[in-house]
């Protein structure tokens, strides 16, 4: 599954978003497909994986993100 984010705050398109990964992720097992627990979104910073175990139809636990943290921005501000 594709995804692209847009963060408040950044006002624009980000490479990732662990949040909305994760809450995607959940959404799609509980809407388009329940027998799968864990999922691969393609993000614009790369893959990212999600998997969990399913409880009940709306209950989730043990919701782990994995994939790459990469440096992408740095600055400095003069005191």
């Amino acid at each position: 599954m594709a995804i692209r984010t847009y963060e408040r705050g950044v006002e624009d398109e980000t490479y990732a978003c662990g949040t909305g990964v994760v809450a995607s992720a959940l959404a799609g097992a509980f809407l388009k497909n329940p027998e799968v627990n864990d999922w691969v979104l393609h993000a614009k910073g790369g893959d990212l994986k999600v998997d969990f175990q399913r409880i009940g139809p709306q209950e989730f636990r043990k919701v782990r993100l994995t994939g790459p943290a990469v440096a992408v921005f740095s600055g400095e501000l003069p005191l």
